[in-house]
């Protein structure tokens, strides 16, 4: 197996997790308030990309002290862990927040969780994070990786937007083909036209989406991929993605110089950069 291709694969899934990074510093004295596991329940689909790194700690902290609540036969530890994971810049706190994301999936799927879609999707995004960066580890687990992305599909394709259509549609885009890898050219396309076509308002199926046709190579194929690319970049501009929009509109900037757009970033950088500062800094208010 191509070692280069498939740590393109893993860096990949990081990306699609979001990836964006934040400055490093010292870790912070945390002042959290005091929460019961039913109140962060009730604000727990509104942490994410737009909640500040303390508001997840102090999440994760409610989680910890409370370790028969049932917030912890789902997700959201998982999901928590992945979202400090993909800011972090240094890269063993990163390895160490998506670590703790992968065994926090499978407690929840020790406490019974194994039919949640949700905890399948964000092991896959922990998992891909944690080793994106080895390659024996990534050879390794991509059987798993691919296993966890299969059953997130079967359970729960709408999760965050198409997340697990996208997810495993950027595997078989990225991954080497037979018989060094598991890459799919005709998988990817089909995945990610799903992702694009129900799910339309998330901006990276669309440049996935863009990208599976670019690499169709003919020139009706690569005249689809420049609409679905503006399509998703238009859905980048307007929207406000928190910490995503930098390395989202990174990522945009790197396929709009492969099809030779350039010009096609000038107007999303400034809209990204001032979006990609605005967090949310109560705890659980999203």
């Amino acid at each position: 197996m191509n070692p280069s291709r498939l740590l393109i694969a893993f860096a990949c899934l990081a990306f699609l997790a979001s990836c964006a990074p934040l400055q490093p510093g010292p870790a912070p004295v945390l002042a959290c308030p005091k929460q019961s596991p039913a109140e962060l329940s009730a604000y727990q689909n509104a942490l994410g990309p737009l909640s500040d790194s303390d508001t997840l700690l102090c999440a994760l902290a409610v989680l910890r002290q409370a370790q028969d609540s049932p917030l912890n036969r789902t997700a959201l530890g998982s999901r928590l862990y992945l979202h400090l994971a993909e800011r972090e810049t240094d890269p063993r706190q990163r390895e160490h927040y998506a670590a703790a994301g992968v065994k926090s999936a499978e407690a929840a799927f020790a406490l019974g969780a194994k039919n949640d879609g949700a905890v399948h999707y964000y092991l896959a995004a922990n998992l891909g994070l944690l080793v994106r960066e080895q390659v024996t580890l990534a050879v390794q687990n991509l059987g798993r990786l691919a296993q966890e992305m299969r059953l997130a599909v079967a359970l729960s394709p709408g999760l965050d937007e198409g997340g697990p259509l996208r997810l495993l549609g950027a595997l078989y885009l990225k991954a080497p083909a037979w018989p060094d890898g598991m890459g799919d050219l005709d998988q990817a396309l089909a995945l990610l036209e799903r992702a694009a076509n129900e799910y339309p308002r998330h901006p990276i199926n669309h440049l996935f989406y863009a990208q599976a046709l670019w690499s169709e190579g003919d020139e009706t194929h690569q005249a689809q991929a420049r609409t679905a690319f503006s399509l998703g970049q238009k859905l980048l501009a307007e929207g406000d993605w928190g910490y995503s929009n930098a390395a989202w509109a990174k990522e945009f900037a790197v396929f709009a110089e492969e099809m030779g757009m350039e010009e096609a970033q000038s107007h999303l950088e400034p809209r990204s950069r001032a979006n990609s500062r605005r967090f949310v800094s109560c705890a659980y208010c999203g």
